[in-house]
């Protein structure tokens, strides 16, 4: 097997429980699952043998059976994402090139941004991860910026040296610019895009590791392999027109509707 999706989902999220299962509305007022609409986004992408949804709450089981998703069913005492992905390979036995984590709340993750991460990794033998940034426009990071003036834990930001490895993610806004930025003006800002590519034995092995002191300040489980000396490649990536945001809080439910509707996507 070349690419495996995996896409984990839990129901008992601290800032939103049950948020995989709550409906968004799109252009047509057509209403679908968050879950549902981050599966459809995993099988628009190319060069996927098999796409997964991993979980450990039977609602989000029957859910997403329901829709035709195969499910893998993983344990409650997954800390993240990426811990639950490395369960998920390990119980369906598979050895794939590339392990991908879609995150089940990025449901306007673009084909392309997962393609162009795939193509990275495999460019980069030396990186053990790779993961998309996006730069922000003016818009975007004052979107950021007010978020965290509003005291909400919305999107996470990256730094990165010339060779595109990182250097740290936040969810404060870095780096600091005095600006002023347009609207539709680019920012030196880099919004992280919550999917990641993994070589297995880096994802295998990070099971096995602690929770780092800067993932349990940040909440964000890639710095794990940054505290552990590992290489984590930055792809950048374009918009080509479309506007992106991750489902957070409840308050970004009404944010990516109007994003849906503006961009005619269903």
């Amino acid at each position: 097997m070349s690419v495996l999706i995996v896409i984990p989902a839990r129901h008992a999220s601290t800032r939103y429980p049950g948020k995989p299962l709550v409906d968004l509305r799109g252009a047509s007022g057509q209403a679908r699952s968050l879950i549902r609409r981050s599966w459809d986004a995993a099988m628009a992408v190319t060069g996927v043998d098999r796409v997964v949804v991993a979980t450990d709450d039977d609602r989000i089981r029957d859910h997403a059976q329901g829709f035709g998703a195969q499910v893998v069913m993983t344990a409650t005492t997954c800390r993240n994402g990426t811990e639950r992905c490395a369960e998920a390979v390990a119980n369906l036995g598979l050895t794939p090139e590339i392990v991908v984590n879609l995150q089940g709340d990025a449901p306007l993750t673009p084909a392309w941004f997962v393609e162009e991460l795939v193509a990275g990794l495999r460019a980069d033998p030396q990186s053990d991860v790779a993961t998309p940034v996006l730069r922000c426009t003016g818009r975007m990071r004052a979107d950021l910026i007010a978020d965290r003036h509003a005291g909400r834990v919305g999107g996470t930001t990256a730094v990165f040296g010339h060779d595109r490895q990182a250097l740290y993610f936040s969810k404060e806004v870095i780096p600091f610019a005095a600006g002023p930025f347009g609207d539709d003006d680019p920012s030196p800002v880099f919004h992280h895009v919550g999917v990641y590519a993994y070589r297995p034995p880096a994802l295998a092995e990070y099971a096995t590791w602690d929770e780092g002191p800067l993932e349990r300040l940040e909440g964000l489980e890639q710095l794990r392999f940054l505290e552990r000396g590992r290489r984590i490649l930055c792809v950048q990536v374009e918009s080509r027109g479309r506007q992106f945001w991750e489902l957070n809080n409840p308050q970004d439910v009404p944010r990516l509707e109007a994003m849906m509707q503006a961009m005619n996507l269903d």
